[in-house]
């Protein structure tokens, strides 16, 4: 008989039990997303290891400020050591510049109709 009483006084498992579990499941992956996506954005704003005291040393090479940095907008280049080309001496050189470029598109021509020769003979 103890038995019967036992059964009667146990509660019955209703839905709402399930519910309430699937509720706490779904609470605690909001809470996980939440701590990510809020770890991820403090992760933004840390500084990279490079930068970072080493443990013991104190004394560590110091980084220019502005190593690659443009010029202010008032200094000039410095002058220059070597004087411009002569006019002469620019006309050589482009005269030179004239001719290897004439050379290299008849290569480029003798090439090219080899190359349809070859493959009409085919």
């Amino acid at each position: 008989m103890t038995t019967q009483r036992a059964m009667a006084m146990r509660p019955i498992p209703t839905q709402k039990a399930g519910q309430q579990q699937g509720r706490g499941v779904l609470a605690t992956a909001a809470l996980l997303v939440a701590v990510g996506l809020g770890g991820l954005g403090l992760g933004g704003c840390s500084i990279s290891l490079s930068d970072m005291p080493m443990l013991g040393s104190s004394d560590r090479a110091e980084k220019p400020k502005d190593a690659e940095g443009f010029p202010a907008v008032n200094d000039l280049p410095a002058g220059r050591d070597e004087a411009v080309l002569a006019p002469a001496e620019r006309n050589k050189i482009e005269q030179e510049l004239i001719a290897a470029r004439e050379r290299q598109a008849n290569a480029n021509a003798s090439a090219s109709t080899a190359a349809a020769k070859a493959a009409a003979a085919k």
